[in-house]
């Protein structure tokens, strides 16, 4: 059997599941703290084939040579820095993350937009609270909020100007550990935070890492691609079909 068939068959596949990751991408681009997903590749059959099979096996190797999409990686790229004048909006620029305490445990995000609660604790849009660079909630007196590149928080009250805790900025020593839960949240399974090198921007709200041109473009490519796999296949099917008609007869 042509192994074309194959390179078609494969492509069309790994084209149908880039456009679910095309799609999810520029769904968000208006999204605070999303990040884009991209695509990695792997064999068809990578670690799958029978070892004992001979080493010849024409029908094995022309599968196995052409790739399929392995998954979606995370791009932990920078988005775009927009102020906002809100004391309690908070950005990174740099690598890192915020963590919030949620029911299910500790969940990560870029999306800095925050709140003071009834209480006085720092908390995510969600009621989510923030944790501190000892995962503790942060509690903040009423007073002007100050917050410094390195997270700490100061308040100025009637009796002066307290420091009331420091803003945690997370990071892993494997990025790869991550996994998108949600649209602007991660999960990190059992990986252990470290801390992280992001400066902390007061006032200030980081968007999307995919934008609306790039996103619509790489769409609109990736339909172009997954529609010549379609033709690809017709062409294939067409020829198998005349070749059956022709040469059955003849057995």
């Amino acid at each position: 059997m042509d192994s074309g068939l194959y390179a078609a068959y494969t492509g069309l596949m790994a084209r149908t599941q880039a456009l679910d990751t095309a799609a999810n991408n520029l769904a968000n681009v208006g999204t605070s703290g999303f990040r884009s997903q991209k695509d990695y590749f792997r064999g068809v059959f990578a670690g799958g084939l029978d070892r004992e099979a001979p080493a010849d096996s024409q029908v094995g190797e022309s599968v196995n040579g052409f790739g399929v999409l392995g998954g979606n990686r995370l791009d932990l790229g920078q988005g775009q820095l927009t102020a906002t004048g809100n004391p309690l909006d908070l950005a990174l620029e740099g690598q890192g993350f915020f963590a919030l305490q949620t029911p299910n445990g500790l969940t990560y995000t870029r999306d800095g937009a925050f709140t003071r609660s009834t209480t006085g604790v720092l908390q995510s849009s969600l009621g989510e609270p923030v944790m501190d660079v000892n995962q503790k909630p942060i509690t903040i007196p009423t007073g002007t909020v100050h917050i410094s590149s390195d997270g700490s928080v100061s308040v100025a009250t009637p009796d002066g100007t307290v420091v009331v805790g420091q803003v945690g900025v997370f990071n892993f020593a494997d990025t790869s550990a991550l996994t998108a839960d949600g649209t602007n949240r991660f999960s990190a399974g059992g990986a252990k935070p470290v801390a992280g090198d992001a400066s902390v921007l007061q006032g200030s709200i980081e968007g999307a890492n995919e934008d609306a041109i790039h996103g619509t473009m790489q769409l609109v490519l990736v339909q172009r691609q997954a529609e010549m796999m379609q033709k690809a296949l017709s062409v294939f099917n067409n020829e198998f079909d005349k070749t059956a008609a022709e040469e059955l007869p003849r057995v």
